[in-house]
């Protein structure tokens, strides 16, 4: 099958065949319709995770049709799917307590197995990882439910915990940033969007962000602390740094919710929370990993009333041979990221 393939962290990806996925005997063979480009699969590119054994496919948010289905489970041939970035195991003692997010024994398509840039693409525990698509839902919006607008869907409501009238701060307005502005907004809540692309900014406004503020403006947390006569309630980092982190918490109100979406790594990852603030404040901090399969009927019946609309995220809409080479969509998407959500199209 054709699929995109990195041979080196950080070497232009290239087009290649390979072999076909071999279907799991609980698991899933499924032919991808649709697949989204996320920051996470640049991170993955570039060498940032330990799991990525090389050579690698990655595509890590999918939806597509099944095509095999291995004798130990109930999904059967023709079934429309999509599927949260984290395939639990289901029998651990963290599935058994309700949270297959954060599943000891997780797998996830693109990172720790050959992932969604490719034709098909093999998934394990297929009776608590899939999801069943309405008919309804097209495939290009149903790509990004999976890691950025189900992540974002957590973050806002089981973390955040946001609420009517909330000050929710969010930055970075990429794909998941984006998510995250339209389900708070979605809840009556007030949004600050910030970054530092313009365009990123208006589209946050589109989503509902009522105040739209640039990342490299001077006193930024000031800036936000006067708009909110004393901080938010809740702050979401989406993009993933140190600075981005440190100015979310400290955008906080007394007693905030913080909720670190965006992946920090390395040594960045050591040196992002003030403690001191956070205790002397009683702040909350959150990681938000993913949602699980067994959540997403809430947020699919939000998005079949209409009160969230995911398709108006999906701005590009791009072949596989279009993540290729060194000026491809993967390689590029750290220094030139596209405004909205970018979905490969099969």
């Amino acid at each position: 099958m054709k699929a995109l393939l990195v041979d080196e962290f950080g070497v232009a990806p290239r087009i290649a065949d390979v072999p076909e996925p071999v279907c799991p005997d609980d698991g899933v063979v499924i032919e991808v319709r649709a697949t989204g480009l996320c920051r996470s699969d640049w991170h993955g590119w570039a060498g940032h995770d330990a799991d990525i054994q090389l050579p690698h496919v990655p595509g890590h948010e999918f939806a597509g049709v099944v095509v095999e289905a291995g004798p130990a489970t109930r999904a059967v041939v023709g079934q429309r799917v999509t599927t949260p970035f984290v395939c639990a195991c289901g029998t651990c003692g963290t599935c058994r307590a309700g949270a297959p997010q954060v599943c000891e024994n997780q797998y996830q398509p693109g990172f720790s197995g050959w992932g969604s840039f490719a034709e098909r693409v093999a998934l394990p525990h297929a009776d608590v990882n899939l999801v069943e698509m309405p008919e309804a839902l097209d495939f290009a919006t149903a790509a990004g439910l999976g890691c950025r607008f189900a992540t974002a869907y957590r973050a806002v409501t089981a973390h955040g915990r946001v609420q009517p009238g909330d000050w929710v701060v969010v930055f970075g307005c990429g794909g998941v940033g984006l998510s995250a502005t339209m389900i708070a907004a979605a809840r009556d809540a007030r949004v600050i969007a910030v970054d530092t692309a313009a365009p990123a900014r208006e589209m946050a406004g589109r989503m509902g962000a009522e105040v739209l503020l640039d990342a490299n403006e001077d006193g930024l947390v000031d800036r936000i602390r006067e708009v909110t006569d004393g901080g938010a309630q809740v702050s979401i980092d989406a993009l993933g740094k140190p600075s981005t982190c440190l100015a979310a918490i400290e955008s906080l109100a007394r007693r905030g919710r913080h909720v670190q979406v965006g992946l920090v790594f390395g040594q960045d990852a050591l040196n992002c929370v003030p403690m001191d603030r956070v205790i002397a404040w009683e702040l909350e901090i959150y990681g938000s990993h993913g949602m699980g399969a067994t959540d997403y009927p809430a947020m699919l019946a939000e998005i079949a009333s209409g009160a969230l609309r995911p398709d108006t995220l999906v701005t590009n809409r791009v072949l596989l041979e279009d993540l290729a080479g060194a000026d491809g969509a993967l390689a590029t998407m750290g220094d030139r990221p596209p405004t909205g959500v970018s979905v490969v199209v099969f």
